[in-house]
């Protein structure tokens, strides 16, 4: 091939001789199989799993898996097994290199304390990777001698793979660039961990489920695409705070904002590794999906592959998620800016079981202290069940409104019997439907049969009333309105849900939310 000239897809050319192709494959795979030697020859406790060896090893395989892909070795019966052998190299060489990077980092995450030892469950995941590759590396030289590939011998290579780390740092010594404040950055950045941490709730899983039944948990809730979604938001994450935070004087004015950011990066890599173990899981070791050719004789066993996706990867990703969300609601406390916002009373049925929720997922996913006055009375906002206990002062506040409105209808003088009562009671109901003071859920209205005919006409109405208000055929329609205080990003959302109905029409019926509450739905 002359170079500056584009090579011919390889496809349109029909098929290789396999001698050729064999000859081909092995110029192309000496490096990958010199260093498969050096490790699978390697003893356990040697200093080879290096990141400069992993490294290495990582960028052959993934060279040499591309190439077996053109040339169409996954469908092949003679190569298909030693590309699937390059692609598990290639995979848990990733995951290794992940897993290292992990161990060296430890000391600069500033990770806040959990009740498992991560250091320790790292250090074991490593072993695992590293049996699983010195099997991997073994396998594909035993494929290499069946294909007829020679396997170069030259043990002083691995002189250049031993890791020499001196210990500390570099001076920190740039200039650092300066940010409005440090109540925006902080806001900004916790608040956007938060949003993240309410997608995430599948890496809480682990805690729910038990060892026997994690590949019930595939494909749904735990899949490749949500892993690989997870990822990439944390990644973004991540790339946010480098962009804003980082080599900023904020960065040194509060604490919490480097841990934060180890808490981040730590989800990040973790999820890295849980996406590449289920990818090899649903690729390779899944009954329905997987490749028939690592199934028959598999390098790691799919219950041992599982233990280590969800006990290691996927639990300390969540544990450290909810580390990260107790950081964040730590630090918004800080930097909250008190305010008040008084709003309507939902003109469905009051605070009833709907918005009561809503209002209260508001307050706990910021996880501020708002509270909730109506008159003399202080509620919990974030307590579904603090708020719905002041529906029955919304209710009697309605009630009394209603019989001073009652009070200015003309009503028939004299005795009348339980027919006669309930034509004006259904009179008076209608008229102030008419007024817009009543809404009518039901038609035609069950009214009570019997009445107190000793009673007076205004008291059987009102008791006829809350009897229809109890039983949800008819609400009244009032301006009562409810007030919140606590931080002002917080009543910000609670306005807009007020403004948005709470979430229903005046009938009871669903109506969207605006974007901006879209973790509401979660």
């Amino acid at each position: 091939m002359t170079l500056g000239k584009d090579p011919k897809p390889l496809a349109a050319a029909g098929t290789i001789n396999d001698h050729e192709f064999t000859h081909l494959i092995g110029k192309r795979a000496r490096r990958l199989l010199q260093l498969a030697r050096l490790f699978s020859t390697s003893s356990p406790n040697s200093s080879y799993v290096t990141r400069i060896f992993i490294g290495e090893l990582l960028s052959q395989s993934i060279q040499l898996e591309e190439f077996l892909d053109a040339y169409g070795a996954r469908n092949n019966r003679r190569w298909s097994r030693f590309r699937s052998l390059t692609a598990t190299i290639k995979l848990f060489a990733d995951v290794c290199y992940e897993l290292l990077h992990i161990k060296y980092s430890l000391p600069s995450y500033q990770l806040l304390p959990i009740d498992r030892d991560f250091a320790a469950s790292t250090a074991q995941s490593l072993e695992l990777t590293r049996e699983i590759l010195a099997t991997a590396t073994h396998g594909i030289l035993v494929q290499a001698a069946r294909l007829n590939l020679a396997v170069p011998v030259d043990d002083s290579a691995m002189e250049q793979f031993i890791e020499h780390l001196p210990a500390g740092r570099l001076a920190r010594d740039r200039a650092m660039r300066k940010v409005k404040s440090a109540a925006e950055t902080v806001t900004q950045l916790a608040t956007a961990y938060l949003n993240l941490a309410a997608e995430s709730e599948l890496l809480n899983i682990v805690k729910k489920t038990d060892p026997a039944d994690y590949s019930t948990c595939f494909p749904d809730p735990v899949s490749e695409d949500n892993l690989r979604f997870l990822k990439f938001r944390f990644h973004s994450l991540q790339s946010l705070y480098d962009t804003h935070v980082s080599e900023t004087e904020v960065e040194g004015m509060d604490a919490g904002l480097p841990i934060l950011r180890g808490h981040v990066s730590v989800v990040y890599h973790l999820l890295e590794i849980a996406t590449q173990l289920v990818h090899y899981y649903e690729r390779h070791l899944n009954i329905d999906t997987g490749d028939s050719s690592l199934r028959r004789k598999p390098v790691i066993a799919p219950q041992t592959l599982l233990t280590m996706l969800m006990n290691y990867a996927i639990a300390f990703a969540g544990l450290y998620l909810n580390q990260g969300q107790s950081l964040s609601y730590t630090m918004l406390r800080r930097y909250a800016e008190v305010g008040r916002v008084t709003v309507p009373v939902p003109c469905y049925r009051g605070l009833h079981v709907r918005p009561a929720t809503l209002i209260a997922k508001i307050v706990r996913h910021y996880g501020s202290d708002i509270r909730m006055e109506l008159d003399d009375q202080s509620y919990d906002a974030s307590l579904p069940m603090d708020i719905f206990r002041a529906n029955e002062k919304i209710n009697a506040k309605k009630r009394r409104w209603l019989i001073l409105e009652i009070g200015y209808f003309p009503l028939p003088a004299g005795n009348l019997n339980d027919r006669q009562i309930q034509t004006v009671i259904l009179d008076v109901v209608l008229k102030l439907a008419e007024q817009g003071k009543l809404f009518l859920y039901q038609q035609p209205l069950q009214l009570s049969n019997e009445f107190d005919r000793a009673g007076i006409l205004l008291e059987n109405i009102t008791t006829e009333i809350a009897h229809l208000l109890a039983t949800g055929q008819i609400d009244i329609k009032t301006d009562l309105t409810i007030a919140f205080t606590g931080d002002k990003r917080v009543l910000s959302d609670l306005l807009l849900l007020a403004q948005s109905g709470y979430g229903e029409d005046c009938f009871g019926n669903n109506i969207p939310l605006p974007k901006e509450l879209a973790y509401l739905r979660r």
